[in-house]
C-alpha cells in the first residue's frame, strides 16, 4: 500500500503510520532530529481548521501562529501567511479543508523564498490536485488520514506521511516504530504509532476506486450547486483554475445555520457542522480564548455540512435540495 499510494500522489515514500495527528507530530518531531527545528520555533497554521492540525505543532513543542482563511476557500490565506512570517518561523503547515486544494503554488514560493517547510495536512485531500500534480506532493511532507469517513478510509484509524526527502522518510519510519532502525536498537526516543497491515489491505483495495468515487462527489457537488437557489444559502466557492476539489465534504454557509439544521433533521436530512468551535475558542487553548478572528469565528458560526457520498442518489440529492430551497 505505501508503495501504492506514494506513486498515486506523486512523492517518492509514504511511511503508514496509526493516523492523521500522527503523521504531522512525526514530520515535526523529524525535522527537530535533523536539526530544521527546535522547541519554540514558529509554525504558521490556518486558524479555520480542525484542532489537529494545531495540536501536532503543540505536540511537538513549537508554537502555532495562527492566521485567517482566505474569504472564498476558507483555506490559508498567502498574503496574511506572509505578513505573519518572523525570524522564528520555520513551516506553514498548510490545510486543504474539506477537499480542495490551498493556495499550494503560492505558498510554495513563499516558502522557497523564505527558507521555510511546507507541510501539507492532506486528511481531506486524497487525490486533490493543483496545475496536474496532487495533494501530498507540493510540500516537503504531507500528512494523511484514513479514519473511516475519509474519501480514502480504513476500517479503523489509519494515516500515512509522503515526502520526497529520504533523510525524513528514513526518520519518520523509525520514530514510528519506537524508534527503531532495527530490532531493539533505539536511535530516537520514538513511539509505537505504525500502520497495521490489515488495515492497509483495505485501503489498498479502496485506492484502486478512489478516483471513481472522487467522480462520483464531483457530479454530486454539481447538482447540488445547480438545484440550491435558495437566497439564504451560501454555496462553496470551487472550479478555480487549475484546482480540482476532491469533495470530502459539500460546505454551505447560511446566517440561520442552527435553524436549518433542525429543519433539515425534522425532514429526515442529517448534517454535520465541522467545525462547531473554532480552535482559539476551545479550553484546550485557554490562553487564545480572549484572541479575536472575526472571518474564522463567522465561518464557524455558519457552516454546514450537507450529505456527500458516492452512495448518495440523485434523487436522495434532489430531495435534499427541494427541502433546502423550501427553507425560509
Amino acid at each position: 500500500f505505501e508503495k501504492e499510494f506514494a506513486s498515486y500522489c506523486g512523492s517518492s515514500h509514504c511511511i503508514g503510520v496509526a493516523n492523521g495527528l500522527d503523521a504531522l507530530i512525526l514530520i515535526l518531531e523529524a525535522y527537530k532530529h535533523m536539526g530544521i527545528m527546535k522547541e519554540g520555533d514558529e509554525v504558521i497554521v490556518p486558524c479555520n481548521t480542525y484542532i489537529a492540525s494545531i495540536l501536532a505543532i503543540s505536540k511537538a513543542g513549537l508554537i502555532p501562529i495562527l492566521v485567517e482563511p482566505h474569504p472564498d476557500t476558507f483555506n490559508l490565506d498567502p498574503h496574511k501567511a506572509k505578513e505573519a512570517i518572523t525570524k522564528k518561523t520555520k513551516a506553514i503547515l498548510q490545510v486543504h479543508l474539506y477537499g480542495q486544494m490551498s493556495h499550494v503554488k503560492e505558498m510554495r514560493e513563499l516558502c522557497d523564498s523564505n527558507g521555510l517547510k511546507l507541510i501539507e495536512d492532506a486528511a481531506q485531500s486524497h487525490g486533490a490536485v493543483h496545475e496536474g500534480k496532487k495533494a501530498g506532493a507540493w510540500g516537503d511532507a504531507a500528512g494523511f488520514s484514513f479514519y473511516p469517513g475519509k474519501n480514502l478510509g480504513a476500517l479503523g484509524d489509519a494515516g500515512a506521511v509522503t515526502t520526497n526527502d529520504q533523510d525524513l522518510a528514513d526518520i519518520v519510519r523509525h520514530m514510528a516504530n519506537y524508534g527503531s532502525e532495527k530490532k531493539y536498537f533505539n536511535r530516537f526516543k520514538g513511539v509505537n504509532s505504525r500502520l497495521d497491515e490489515l488495515q492497509a489491505a483495505f485501503l489498498n483495495v479502496k485506492l484502486k476506486r478512489l478516483d471513481t468515487d472522487t467522480a462520483q462527489r464531483r457530479e454530486l457537488a454539481k447538482i447540488y450547486d445547480k438545484g440550491i437557489v435558495n437566497p439564504m444559502i451560501q454555496l462553496p466557492t470551487w472550479e478555480s483554475k487549475g484546482f480540482a476539489h476532491v469533495f470530502h465534504l459539500y460546505v454551505v454557509r447560511c446566517s440561520k445555520r442552527d435553524e436549518l439544521q433542525q429543519y433539515l433533521m425534522d425532514n429526515g436530512i442529517q448534517t454535520v457542522i465541522h467545525y462547531p468551535i473554532p480552535p482559539h475558542k476551545q479550553e484546550a487553548y485557554a490562553e487564545w480564548n480572549d484572541l479575536s478572528f472575526p472571518l474564522t469565528e463567522r465561518i464557524h458560526a455558519e457552516v454546514l455540512s450537507l450529505p456527500m457520498s458516492p452512495v448518495l442518489s440523485v434523487q436522495q440529492a434532489d430531495f435534499i435540495i427541494q427541502k433546502i430551497n423550501e427553507f425560509e
